[in-house]
């Protein structure tokens, strides 16, 4: 059992998150704050205590963090990638209650990708190039539709997707954030 981090949940965790979502959607976060009932400076400080824990020597690494923030998760999946076995671990968040957090791990605790992902049974927002919902579809929900282009922009929370017609989506930690052009 892994004892938790003094100061971050999981509202604190969303917090975390919409720190780097405010880097594209200032007023998206600015908006959900309040449903927090959090403050841009109790964000900040979440995000800081989310950073200096992967700096102290004695912190949690990898999936422990998560889990000592986060709780044990709500639902585990084996998988195999290839050869190699990993573990697919979900948590809800306050803030988006048809989305999961999902963090894939690998063994020795390493966590190999995070994102919010569709919760099951949720129901998806119909997905058309001209009818995208910020905040709403993932990006499982886009990089199916025909012609999506898939495009990294090395950056480790962010994506982006190029879909017919010159339109650009932008994702944060999976999420929604901006649809441009066309």
């Amino acid at each position: 059992m892994v004892a938790g981090v003094r100061g971050l949940a999981r509202r604190e965790f969303c917090l975390v998150l919409l720190r780097r979502m405010a880097d594209v959607r200032p007023d998206l976060v600015a908006d959900a704050l309040p449903r927090l009932d959090a403050t841009r400076a109790e964000a900040r400080e979440a995000h800081r205590r989310w950073q200096a824990l992967h700096h102290v020597p004695r912190a949690p690494r990898g999936l422990a963090l998560r889990t000592a923030v986060l709780g044990p998760p709500d639902e585990v999946e084996e998988r195999m990638v290839g050869d190699l076995p990993v573990q697919v671990r979900r948590w809800p968040l306050p803030l988006w209650p048809h989305l999961r957090w999902e963090v894939l791990g690998a063994p020795g605790n390493s966590v190999l990708y995070e994102q919010l992902t569709r919760a099951p049974g949720s129901p998806v927002p119909a997905a058309h190039a001209d009818r995208l919902l910020v905040w709403q579809h993932v990006l499982d929900d886009v990089v199916g539709l025909s012609g999506a282009r898939s495009v990294d922009p090395e950056v480790p929370t962010r994506w982006e997707v190029h879909l017919p017609g010159g339109l650009r989506t932008v994702y944060v930690w999976g999420l929604l954030q901006q649809v441009s052009g066309g």
